[in-house]
Parts: C-alpha cells; sequence; structure tokens
C-alpha cells in the first residue's frame, strides 16, 4: 500500500503540472483583458487589463499598422453622392433651416420680422428650401476637397477606443477568437510534457528545490511556446509530410473578414465620423466650411432687396445674423446628419474594402493586427506564468510530499 500511495504521489507530478499549465495560461489570457478598470490602490497595488491599460497606445498602433494605411478618408469621402445625401436629410434638415430662420430672425430683426406676414414668411422658407440641394452639392464638393483636414482617422479611432476600453477587448477578442482559447488548452498539453522530467528528477534526486523550479519552468515555458506557435512561423513552412504556420497568420482569410466586420459596426460608423467631425480637431475647419456656404446663400438670398433689407436690419445686425445662422447651422447639424447615417453606411462600405485590403496584406503586414496585444507587455504574462507555477510547485511539494 505504501508504494501505490508513493506511485501515486509520483505520477500526480505531470498531471498537477498539466493543471498548473493550464491555470497560468488562463490567467494569462484573462489578465491581458481583464480588469477594464483599475482594481486595487494605485500605482501599485492592484491590476488592470494590459490592453485596457494601455488602449490609447494600441490604439495608435492599430492606426499605424493597419487602419491608417488601409483606409484612405479621401477615397471614402468621394463615395458620398451629393445627390443622394441631399434626399437623405432634406426633409428634417428643412425642418431645421425654418427653426433657424425663425430664431436669427427673431434675434436679429425682430420687429422686421413680425411684420412680415406669413405669406411672405412663406416665401423665404420656399426660396431657401428650394435651395437647398444646391448649398449641400457645394458643401459636399468642398468637404470631399478638404476632408483630410476635417477628419484624422487616427483622432476617430483613438478616441473611440480610449472612451470604449470594451471595444478594445472586443476588437482582439473576436480577432483571436481561436488564438486565446488555444493558449489556455495548450498550457494542459505541455504542462503535462514538462511535469514528465520533473518527475524523473523528483523520482531520482528529490531535492525540496525540484518541484518549484519545475512548476516555474512549465509556467514559464507554457506561455511562451503558446505565443510563439501562434505568430511563429509567418510563412508555410512543410517538414516532411506537414505544412506548418503560426495559427493566426494562417487564418488570414478569416480574421480579416470578423475584423472588418466589428470596425465597421462599432468603430468606424457615420455615427462616430460626424461625431469627429462635429467635435474633433477638424471642427474648426468645418465650421470655416458652412460659413462660408451659408453667407453665400444668405447674399444671393437678400440681393434683390439688401438696400431695404440693410436699412431694415442695419449693417451691424446682418452681420450678426449671419454669424448667428452659421453658428446654430453647424450647432444643429447632428440633428440632421443622423439622417444620412444609412445611407453613408452603404455608401462607404468600410467593412467589404478593409477586409479585401487586410486579406492582400503580406504575413509580417497581418501580423499587426494582433501581435501589438502581445508584444510590448508578452513578458509580464510569461513572468506571471513562472512566478505561478513555482508557488504551484512549492503547493504541491508542502501538501502532497510533505
Amino acid at each position: 500500500m505504501e508504494w501505490n500511495v508513493e506511485t501515486l504521489s509520483l505520477l500526480s507530478i505531470p498531471l498537477i503540472s498539466a493543471i498548473v499549465g493550464w491555470l497560468t495560461n488562463y490567467l494569462a489570457v484573462k489578465m491581458m483583458f481583464y480588469p477594464i478598470e483599475f482594481v486595487g490602490i494605485k500605482p501599485f497595488f492592484g491590476w488592470q487589463g494590459l490592453i485596457p491599460a494601455k488602449r490609447r497606445q494600441m490604439a495608435e498602433i492599430e492606426v499605424e499598422l493597419v487602419l491608417g494605411k488601409l483606409l484612405s478618408v479621401e477615397e471614402l469621402a468621394q463615395r458620398l453622392d451629393a445627390d443622394e445625401l441631399t434626399k437623405a436629410i432634406e426633409r428634417r434638415l428643412s425642418q431645421v433651416i425654418r427653426k433657424v430662420i425663425n430664431d436669427v430672425m427673431a434675434e436679429s430683426a425682430p420687429q422686421l420680422w413680425a411684420a412680415l406676414p406669413v405669406q411672405g414668411k412663406n416665401l423665404v422658407y420656399q426660396r431657401i428650401e428650394n435651395d437647398i440641394p444646391n448649398v449641400v452639392h457645394k458643401m459636399v464638393d468642398d468637404f470631399q476637397h478638404n476632408v483630410s483636414e476635417i477628419l484624422d482617422i487616427k483622432e476617430l479611432v483613438v478616441e473611440q477606443l480610449v472612451n470604449a476600453p470594451e471595444l478594445v477587448n472586443e476588437i482582439f477578442l473576436t480577432a483571436g477568437s481561436k488564438e486565446f482559447p488555444f493558449i489556455v488548452r495548450s498550457g494542459l498539453y505541455f504542462g503535462f510534457l514538462f511535469g514528465l522530467p520533473t518527475m524523473v528528477f523528483w523520482y531520482l534526486f528529490q531535492a525540496w528545490w525540484i518541484l518549484p523550479l519545475g512548476g516555474l519552468l512549465v509556467g514559464y515555458a507554457t506561455n511562451w511556446i503558446a505565443i510563439k506557435i501562434i505568430f511563429e512561423p509567418k510563412r508555410p513552412r512543410k517538414i516532411g509530410p506537414v505544412t506548418i504556420q503560426g495559427m493566426f497568420l494562417k487564418r488570414q482569410k478569416e480574421v480579416s473578414e470578423v475584423y472588418s466586420a466589428i470596425i465597421e459596426k462599432k468603430l468606424i460608423t457615420p455615427k462616430n465620423i460626424t461625431h469627429v467631425i462635429l467635435h474633433g480637431s477638424g471642427s474648426a475647419q468645418l465650421l470655416e466650411l458652412i460659413e462660408l456656404h451659408v453667407n453665400d446663400a444668405i447674399e444671393r438670398y437678400v440681393a434683390i432687396a439688401q438696400p431695404y433689407f440693410a436699412l431694415g436690419v442695419g449693417s451691424e445686425n446682418y452681420h450678426q445674423m449671419k454669424a448667428l445662422a452659421v453658428r446654430q447651422i453647424f450647432d444643429n447639424s447632428d440633428k440632421y446628419l443622423l439622417y444620412a447615417f444609412d445611407y453613408a453606411n452603404n455608401a462607404l462600405q468600410v467593412g467589404h474594402d478593409l477586409s479585401e485590403r487586410m486579406q492582400a496584406l503580406s504575413v509580417e503586414e497581418f501580423e499587426g493586427v494582433l501581435r501589438p496585444a502581445y508584444q510590448q507587455d508578452e513578458w509580464k504574462l510569461i513572468v506571471t506564468g513562472a512566478i505561478l507555477g513555482m508557488l504551484a510547485g512549492g503547493a504541491q511539494l508542502y501538501f502532497v510530499f510533505m
């Protein structure tokens, strides 16, 4: 019976090593993504998922390596058709314009506007509404020619990912949907294999340090090997009848499709683009563009009656009126632009084009889709796995063999 207990204890070493390998790899993956916010006492006593903690750097890397190279804002802007855009927003824009006219005139020339009969006001509304397609067409044309000053794709991506750390996680977890579970499972297999020599050394020498050292090596090696297998070798390599290639790189077509779909649906969307255009660093340029075309339209609307209009409003009020109109149209732009989202989404075709271009990347370029998630901090995961493995080996020594 004593012999059986010793034998079972000995055989438990590779089994426990397998569990240690699985556990350390499982924790390594979880620690990459969770918790989303820092838990503990800053700055040293606690933890935040590596990717949420470095989401700004991750976002910038994604732009530099993938999105910034494959998506051109100039190309996307050229896909917008002014006529189709006008159809999408015209009804809501007309309502907004009527309100802007009422507010501006009530503030700039209240007596003149109050004295104008309903028929006269309707004529003003009608003339302006009839001119909307012309104004929108000119603005879209100018926007297309100046889009690089108004919309910065890096700003768009970085701002969205910094404000939504859960989206950063989703992008990487979706792109690596098969690789991350493999990392966890591989810990079980490699842990068992590495446990066999540990068992042999323990049987021969039974030195107290063998099990903690074996656990350390299991935790370190299982994480290191799993990450290497995902990305190495970069290009297909034939070994006898078997062709091997890094798991992630082998799935370039599949990853391109799922990655592009989530980018289109949740990141580079018409809503997010509009938000950055209106509130980002290029908003001042957009305001200038609106000012140019609104002022031009107002000058044309009042050209016939301008001498009398100027007398009724006053030169100073007239300029204030134009500035107020520009500001109100800009401030209310989200109210009518949201009606263009469906049209813009179909016109831009972000997901389709991104997927095709990602599939055409070299393996070195494609590696940048997911590799940045590991590269900067993978040593932390490996070291953490080693420490956890050493602790598990120490626990095994204490509870099983002492």
